[in-house]
C-alpha cells in the first residue's frame, strides 16, 4: 500500500503564478516545501523567462503542445530546470496539462 494517494477528482484548480496558467497541488512535502501538481497553461499563454531560486523544477508534457526555445515539444516530453537557472520563455501552442515537480519551495522570479 501506498502511504500518499491523491486522486484528482477529490482536488481543485487553483490560480497559477500567470495569468491563463492554472495549478492542481496533488502534494506538499511538509519538510521540503516541495510540491507535485498538475498544470494546465491555456492555448495562446506565454510564460516569460523566469528562475526558481529554491527548487529544481521537473515538467513531463501529459498533453497538448508547448514550444521552448522555437521547438515544438508535446506529451511524453521531460523537462529539467535546475535551481537558479533561468528557462523559459513557454508557450503553449494548445492546452497543455503537465505533471510538474518541485523540490523545494515554489518561488519564481523573472529573469528578465
Amino acid at each position: 500500500m501506498f502511504p500518499y494517494i491523491a486522486l484528482t477528482k477529490d482536488k481543485s484548480w487553483q490560480p497559477g503564478p500567470y495569468e491563463g496558467v492554472e495549478l492542481m497541488p496533488l502534494h506538499k512535502n511538509e519538510t521540503t516545501g516541495g510540491v507535485t501538481v498538475l498544470r494546465k497553461f491555456k492555448a495562446g499563454v506565454t510564460v516569460p523567462a523566469h528562475i526558481h531560486p529554491e527548487a529544481n523544477e521537473w515538467a513531463y508534457i501529459l498533453s497538448g503542445e508547448w514550444v521552448e526555445s522555437d521547438e515544438s515539444y508535446t506529451e511524453g516530453t521531460l523537462f529539467f530546470a535546475p535551481k537558479g537557472q533561468a528557462h523559459g520563455p513557454h508557450v503553449a501552442k494548445t492546452d497543455v496539462i503537465s505533471l510538474t515537480v518541485f523540490d523545494g519551495p515554489l518561488t519564481i522570479v523573472n529573469a528578465e
